[in-house]
């Protein structure tokens, strides 16, 4: 039989191992507890991100996608032989040298400019209503000043249209487009209007009748900025601008940042001055972007005498700001490679360069080109290096090389946004603001394609 002293130490330990599992259990209630809010505040943190993205997102769509649609005039146009006396196009002679001919056509050409255009666009809108007294000055106001050049080049293209009535679609004026679209208030008085009363008056009836509709505003992307023609002011200009620098970008900064991060990785020896140089990259990474610009300027305009407003020089000054971001993330992808593979394949006999360009970077590949792209795409949205090197100045021609004044998305977008026609490019603002988002959300779609495409599994 079991002695009482012996029941007694039997139930304490009993009761001593209960004590303990209980504490166990609560202890691991109160880990499982902490896990389950740790997981809800981070995906509350979350969803609160996705949230405010989407209002982001929802609010600049809705004001930028009307921008997209603009009023437009479709007007008969009479190309009168009697008001456009001008003789037929030259066409080259036997014999002839290119320079004469050329001579010629300048004339010719002359002669079309000094024509009153206008005058066909107001007899077109004075036939559209023959029983109404229309003043031509209140017709004038109906549409962009740039469309005048526009039925000009379009005689020039086809001299076969003189004496023909044609139907052209015509962009509206701003001040219209903006009384059409109601974003201005109807009742205010006549003096703080945009617009004479005559002018609203047939703005809305030849909306009434068809003649004023919204289509879609196509000049938004085949013409430059425009200050006399406000409804004609397109990002032509500005995206060719920013695709020149983003091409210099990846031409400069892509090769000498993963150029750098290969030596400084796998051939420069572990010594202070390495260390120094990675703490300076790391360093230069969290420079704002405004000292670039600063450095662009003072080195590449004032002392090498580059170009202002050059996309040249904002390629550079970005290809600069784009380094840093380009080695480190190479960097990190060469140190991802296992040190296995360099082992192996230097135990094959390959050399130390053939170790790293034919084994190393081509599994870093995926890491090295997503790093670049990101960069690239990083640098599509910077504004303030860009107005340091004279980028905010306007031009109104599309460039042709990279040594052409031009101006870039991002400034366009500065610009706009301070447009005196505010209730006109508030619209056209975030519809720049959506064409420079798509561009950077393909970027970073491509370097996410890249990544899936060339990742490589190691074991």
């Amino acid at each position: 039989m079991t002695n009482p002293s012996e029941l007694d130490r039997l139930d304490t330990g009993i009761n001593a191992r209960q004590m303990h599992l209980a504490r166990l259990g609560k202890t691991l209630q109160q880990r499982h507890a902490r896990e389950r809010r740790f997981r809800r505040t981070g995906q509350l943190a979350v969803a609160t991100a996705v949230l405010f993205v989407l209002v982001l997102f929802a609010s600049i769509l809705q004001r930028g996608l009307p921008a997209f649609w603009q009023s437009t005039l479709s007007l008969p146009v009479h190309f009168d032989p009697q008001l456009i006396r001008i003789g037929e196009r030259p066409q080259p002679r036997t014999g002839e040298s290119p320079a004469d001919y050329h001579q010629r056509e300048i004339a010719w050409h002359g002669q079309l400019a000094r024509i009153n255009w206008q005058q066909l666009l107001v007899q077109g809108v004075q036939a559209l209503y023959p029983d109404q007294r229309i003043e031509p000055r209140h017709a004038r106001a109906l549409f962009a000043a740039a469309e005048r050049h526009r039925v000009r080049d379009m005689l020039a293209a086809d001299p076969q249209l003189l004496g023909q009535t044609v139907t052209i679609d015509l962009l509206a004026d701003a001040n219209v487009d903006v009384w059409l679209r109601g974003n201005i208030d109807r009742t205010l008085p006549d003096h703080q209007q945009q617009l004479p009363s005559a002018v609203r008056e047939l703005a809305d009836r030849l909306q009434a009748d068809g003649h004023i509709s919204l289509q879609f505003n196509s000049s938004l992307f085949t013409r430059a900025d425009s200050r006399s023609s406000a409804a004609s002011a397109g990002l032509l200009g500005a995206f060719m601008g920013s695709l020149y620098m983003l091409l210099i970008v990846l031409l400069v900064a892509v090769p000498l940042g993963v150029g750098a991060a290969l030596y400084l990785e796998e051939f420069a020896p572990k010594n202070r001055w390495t260390d120094l140089v990675e703490i300076n990259i790391n360093n230069l990474a969290a420079v704002p972007s405004i000292v670039f610009g600063l450095l662009g300027a003072a080195l590449f305009i004032n002392t090498l005498r580059m170009p202002l407003s050059a996309p040249l020089v904002g390629g550079l000054v970005l290809s600069l700001m784009a380094l840093p971001t380009v080695i480190i993330a190479t960097r990190a992808a060469l140190q991802a490679v296992p040190d296995s593979l360099r082992q192996a394949a230097l135990g094959m006999g390959a050399s130390h360069n053939q170790v790293v360009f034919h084994h190393v970077l081509p599994q870093a590949l995926p890491g090295v080109l997503t790093g670049a792209i990101l960069a690239v795409a990083q640098s599509l949205g910077e504004t303030a290096p860009l107005l340091l090197i004279g980028m905010n100045a306007f031009v109104a021609s599309v460039p042709a090389s990279p040594l052409d004044q031009s101006s870039a998305l991002s400034v366009q977008i500065f610009l706009w946004q301070g447009h005196e026609l505010r209730n006109f490019f508030e619209a056209r603002t975030a519809a720049a603001i959506i064409v420079l988002l798509s561009l950077m959300i393909s970027l970073n779609a491509i370097a996410i394609w890249l990544r899936k495409r060339l990742q490589n599994q190691w074991s």
